[in-house]
């Protein structure tokens, strides 16, 4: 499997969802974030559109996102997420394991995720997921496992001040199971305000002088913690 080629091609699909301005209803606005949907072309479920402003630069921004080592420290959404398969600088395969939601209505899922990060012009930067079979993490009878399709953050300079980012995230996930499409069309988007909230509380967390990394393609880049 060419997983550099799915990586990058799933890149491009991202930006395209970013370019996509048309037929978004919005169904959620929370603490200056807003989550809008459409149906997805993929599967029989939605596209998610989540926007919200972090106070923080993109290059720092990005990298914290990319960053596998951290990702439990504020992504409450999850127990589990560990990097699996290194294939190069930008690109790697990664395992991840939900939390319950929805009261337990919704329980956990695993997930096996091509992770790619490209870097664009006007310092736009690009962190794609989307989910591969990878041999090595067979499906488990404890999980359920989902299927993310094309999924990733798009992070850029605000225009009226780039120490800040826009933060555009994308999420079309298919939890597999026997789930009622309405329960998860209920909680989805709070789900998705919460991981952006979680993210402004972790990028500020690891926003000391410990943390700061070196700077990589021209970006400064945060380490992770041992």
């Amino acid at each position: 499997m060419d997983y550099k080629a799915i990586a990058q091609q799933t890149a491009q699909e991202v930006l395209g969802y970013n370019q996509d301005t048309s037929d978004w209803k919005v169904v959620k606005i929370s603490k200056k974030i807003t989550v809008s949907s459409k149906p997805s072309r993929k599967f029989r479920g939605n596209l998610y559109r989540v926007e919200g402003i972090i106070p923080e630069s993109t290059a720092n921004l990005s990298d914290f996102l990319y960053q596998p080592g951290n990702r439990v420290t504020w992504d409450k959404s999850l127990k589990v997420y560990n990097m699996v398969h290194r294939i190069d600088a930008d690109t790697c395969i990664c395992h991840s394991i939900t939390q319950s939601f929805a009261l337990g209505s919704i329980s956990p899922r695993d997930f096996i995720d091509l992770v790619y990060i490209k870097r664009c012009e006007g310092n736009m930067d690009i962190i794609s997921s989307n989910s591969v079979v990878f041999p090595e993490y067979p499906p488990s009878s404890n999980y359920i496992r989902g299927y993310n399709h094309p999924c990733g953050y798009v992070c850029s300079p605000l225009r009226e001040n780039p120490a800040y980012s826009k933060l555009v995230m994308f999420v079309q996930t298919d939890m597999k199971g026997k789930l009622s499409p309405s329960i998860i069309e209920k909680t989805m988007p709070s789900n998705l305000v919460s991981f952006v909230l979680n993210a402004k509380d972790g990028i500020k967390a690891y926003k000391t002088p410990s943390v700061r990394g070196c700077h990589r393609n021209g970006h400064s880049s945060f380490q992770k913690k041992k």
